[in-house]
């Protein structure tokens, strides 16, 4: 009798057990379902902030603006460079166009077309055109922006400018310089200096040997000033080799067809060059320390790879037209809408032989720019480029009281601005020092404080 009564009391338990643990389990589920519930119902409700939109007239306080379509075809629609671009961006546009990518894209015939075509293209441009008429500067730039084809009237007698006839390699670098045809004093100061054609030894502190191969031009426009200077260039020609000048008006918005141009002649006269500095005849730049520089880029690893995309200087981003009328920078919103993309400012910038090429193969769908420096921003955006920034290149000169060091000028590639008397001074200086500043390393980029004015 006991044994039967503790089966049972065995089987209540059990069953007694099992009861409460469905029951718990259904419980469970319960509390579960009805949190999930209230989660969803709040989710309904509040208001998450749009991420990953293209700018627009709505704002939110939390990320980019939320337009009121996305794909807007006429937004900037009273600025006539991005009408102009936008025409001939439409034709290469894979998403648009997907045969173009196959059938010439490629075709420089066909990209001048295009950009030129962009032209007729665009409606209601003349009387644009005709709302700048108390912006001359601007007004001569548009009444010309369509045109490429200047003819050479000095070139170099040297080939790829003026160098020495024992290159036993490559030139290292091209030194290419603006100027304008005034400006005699400021060549020849370079000549003396920091612009000598040669081999040039690298400022290297643990061995000997180094160095390469440097040659020159000066970047010239004609500048129709009242005062024929076609004879003393003609002599300064002859003499030094050194002088391409093309037959378009040298304006300060003319900077851009210099760029232009001399992408095309180095492409076809300058095939074995391997970086070229593109700088104004007002800076000073340490050339031993720049050969340095780019030799130590060779020798990174992956640097074939890498070469193609390499710009160097002082990179400004997120850059915004300059709106005041009495800027030499001024542009106008009828003439251009939106963000400057990153580039490389200032008085000057250094750049592979193998991105020249590509510059000249992209800008020829590109509408020039006013400003040269964004206009080759421009370009390497559309190429997936970039600058990068490197503190050695001083736009604005030395923070105060660092010029005053026995070794500043040994820390820096480039500094801005430098009339001839003191380019002369400073190159003495940097020789007569150059033993014992050898080891002075570059200016790095930790603990320097960016303060650049809006261009």
């Amino acid at each position: 009798m006991a044994c039967f009564t503790c089966r049972w009391r065995s089987l209540f338990i059990y069953l007694c057990t099992s009861c409460i643990s469905l029951f718990l389990l259904f419980v469970y589920a319960i509390m579960v379902f009805c949190i999930a519930l209230n989660k969803l119902e709040r989710s309904a409700v509040v208001d998450r902030p749009v991420r990953f939109v293209a700018p627009g007239t709505f704002t939110n306080g939390s990320f980019n603006p939320l337009p009121e379509t996305f794909w807007s075809l006429r937004r900037h629609e009273d600025a006539i460079w991005n009408r102009l671009q936008l025409s001939t961006d439409r034709h290469f546009n894979p998403i648009l166009r997907p045969g173009n990518i196959k059938t010439g894209s490629g075709n420089r015939s066909s990209s001048e077309s295009l950009r030129k075509r962009a032209f007729s293209d665009v409606p209601d441009l003349a009387k644009t055109r005709k709302s700048f008429y108390r912006q001359p500067r601007i007004r001569e730039f548009v009444s010309h922006m369509h045109r490429r084809d200047y003819p050479v009237l000095i070139q170099p007698h040297g080939g790829c400018g003026a160098g020495t006839t024992d290159e036993s390699e490559a030139p290292l670098l091209l030194l290419a310089i603006k100027s304008i045809e005034m400006n005699f004093k400021n060549r020849q100061a370079i000549r003396q200096t920091w612009g000598q054609v040669g081999r040039v030894a690298g400022q290297w502190s643990n061995r000997k040997g180094g160095g390469g191969h440097v040659r020159r031009v000066f970047l010239l426009g004609n500048r129709n000033s009242g005062v024929n200077l076609s004879e003393a260039l003609q002599m300064e020609s002859d003499r030094h080799g050194d002088i391409l000048q093309w037959d378009f008006r040298d304006t300060f918005f003319n900077l851009t067809m210099k760029d232009v141009l001399f992408w095309s002649w180095f492409s076809r006269s300058c095939e074995r060059t391997l970086f070229v500095f593109k700088g104004d005849d007002d800076v000073f730049v340490n050339t031993p320390k720049m050969a340095t520089f780019l030799l130590e880029q060779l020798k990174k690893p992956h640097a074939n790879e890498s070469i193609g995309d390499f710009m160097i200087g002082d990179v400004i981003t997120a850059g915004l037209p300059n709106r005041v009328r009495r800027s030499k920078y001024f542009i106008p919103y009828g003439f251009y809408q939106g963000v400057y993309p990153m580039y490389a400012g200032g008085g000057g910038v250094v750049y592979s032989g193998l991105l020249a090429r590509r510059l000249l193969h992209v800008s020829k769908r590109v509408h020039l720019f006013p400003i040269d420096d964004v206009y080759v921003g421009m370009c390497m955006i559309r190429i997936n480029a970039h600058p990068v920034h490197h503190p050695a290149f001083l736009t604005f000169d030395f923070p105060k009281g660092e010029e005053q060091k026995r070794c500043s000028y040994h820390t820096i590639l480039l500094v801005h601005k430098r009339n001839p008397t003191q380019i002369i001074k400073l190159w003495a200086r940097l020789k007569m020092s150059q033993a014992q500043c050898r080891d002075t390393p570059l200016r790095g980029a930790e603990g320097e404080e960016e303060n650049k004015p809006e261009l």
